[in-house]
């Protein structure tokens, strides 16, 4: 069963409360059961969720509700979520009224939350890229990567040049970096290979900029509050960004495909198309344009001029999230597909089978 194509409320925030469990983050689990309770309210709020015109949990509505009581709290202008945030208050009961008075009292506030996404840009994602791009080097290829990423967000992967790395012993990246990423390692560590990212820039419907503090605020939001080393890592990114902004353009991620895979490719330069848990916000006439795009661009590649598909993404059918390349090479790859590993959403762990 493809448990985005869900249509029932319920299960859909059952389906995303199981899953949040999943990946030990109990307080944002708790948050989005509350919701169930919401179903029944009066407020403006509840009436959204319940007539929610989409798939519930393929638009991850309830994480754009959970950003948004978030945002209270960090904003300042809530202070009855922290006992929850700090696990002061777990019963579940006590959490479903905490919450619905919240709602009640922030309703106006929070519908606009309703308007988008998740801006869901975690760092850690970069530790499966790396990692692949570590694999592609020793499999042949040009280690000298050009990367360009659909559903850049705020841009803070377009950064991943930036981070320095230990991928279960293997290191990558600048030892001085204020970003550490240092993923718990499952399975064997991915080939110590030379990796050079020659240019890394990114596109976005609603690219966010990081050096606006309400913007930067609303991105951390969407951080799960009990997970404090990605909250981290956010302040981390967003110092980075300080200092010099990631290249991130507004527009349509198929557009932009198109775009990316016309420009002249430098020989001895491996060409990336490259996104992290942004899949199942593409509708599905954009995600089809970029997979023709692909594999056209893919009839001229070359070993010198190869192009690789790297995909962070959920699995649809076992909501694993699967690290997939697809190569093109003009010799022995024409775009076959490789399962290179499994991660955690927010990167806490990956498995690498290389």
């Amino acid at each position: 069963m493809d448990i985005f194509d869900i249509d029932d409320v319920r299960t859909g925030i059952l389906e995303q409360a199981k899953h949040i469990l999943h990946n030990n983050a109990p307080v944002t689990g708790r948050i989005c059961l509350a919701q169930l309770a919401l179903l029944n309210g009066v407020s403006q709020t509840s009436e959204k969720l319940r007539n929610w015109p989409g798939k519930l949990l393929a638009d991850a509505v309830p994480l754009r509700l959970a950003g948004g009581l978030h945002y209270l709290h960090l904003s300042g202008a809530e202070n009855r979520l922290l006992p929850i945030y700090r696990q002061e208050i777990t019963e579940q009961a006590q959490i479903d009224d905490n919450v619905a008075n919240i709602v009640a009292d922030h309703d106006a506030a929070l519908l606009p939350w309703f308007d988008g996404p998740p801006q869901t840009n975690e760092a850690g994602r970069s530790a499966s890229f790396m990692a692949g791009l570590k694999w592609l080097s020793a499999q042949g290829n040009p280690p000298r990567f050009e990367m360009n990423e659909l559903g850049a967000s705020a841009g803070i992967n377009t950064m991943m040049d930036r981070y320095h790395y230990d991928l279960g012993g293997v290191s990558a990246g600048p030892v001085s970096s204020p970003m550490q990423i240092k993923p718990e390692w499952r399975g064997p560590p991915p080939p110590d290979a030379p990796v050079e990212i020659v240019s890394i820039q990114g596109c976005d419907q609603n690219p966010v900029d990081l050096s606006d503090p309400a913007a930067a605020m609303r991105v951390k939001s969407y951080v799960w509050p009990e997970n404090l080393d990605r909250i981290a890592r956010m302040d981390a990114a967003i110092a980075l960004a300080a200092t010099r902004a990631p290249d991130v353009v507004r527009a349509d991620a198929a557009d932009w495909a198109d775009i990316r895979l016309s420009i002249p490719q430098e020989s001895g330069t491996t060409r990336i198309i490259h996104h992290s848990i942004v899949w199942q916000y593409i509708p599905k006439d954009r995600r089809n344009r970029i997979g023709l795009a692909m594999a056209a661009a893919g009839k001229n590649a070359t070993p010198d001029r190869p192009l690789v598909w790297m995909m962070l993404e959920t699995n649809r059918a076992t909501f694993r999230h699967e690290l997939t390349v697809r190569i093109w090479d003009g010799g022995g790859h024409n775009g076959d597909s490789h399962l290179l590993g499994y991660a955690q959403a927010h990167g806490a762990w990956v498995e690498f089978v290389g």
